[in-house]
């Protein structure tokens, strides 16, 4: 069920980046699926709240390791499939930074470019390493 709300998650996203909109103006037209329990709704919500809230963050973050790749110049599925996995792996310890990376690269192949996955795959690649370089900890 999680993947199901990345995959609304990344709908509200995207949408919110293509039109310039808030999270909230877009989430009262987006019906959630009734098959959904409290856990996989609270989930789809904490994604798209928490990245609108960190994006500047999380935008660093990712223009830091994506050698070469400012976010203008990046697609607009990619640059939203990064967003959510760096929150996730920033944001949500619970979430081993694996499945985080899975789940990126998964949503790349289904609905990006042939290229997304791999590239989705690398950048967070350099991330995981550069925080562990750092040192900075995940919340």
């Amino acid at each position: 069920m999680r993947r199901k709300a990345r995959e609304l998650a990344l709908r509200v996203l995207f949408e919110k980046d293509l039109r310039r909109k808030r999270v909230e103006d877009i989430l009262s037209h987006v019906p959630l699926p009734s098959s959904w329990d409290g856990d996989t709704r609270d989930f789809f919500f904490t994604l798209v709240r928490g990245v609108e809230e960190r994006e500047q963050e999380i935008d660093r973050l990712i223009t830091e390791v994506a050698e070469g790749w400012p976010l203008q110049r990046m697609a607009t599925i990619d640059r939203n499939i990064l967003r959510i996995a760096t929150y996730e792996i920033l944001f949500l310890p619970e979430i081993p930074p694996s499945v985080s990376i899975n789940e990126a690269v998964e949503l790349g192949k289904k609905y990006g470019t042939e290229e997304s996955g791999k590239f989705i795959n690398g950048v967070l690649g350099r991330m995981i390493r550069h925080l562990e370089k750092t040192g900075i900890r995940r919340s």
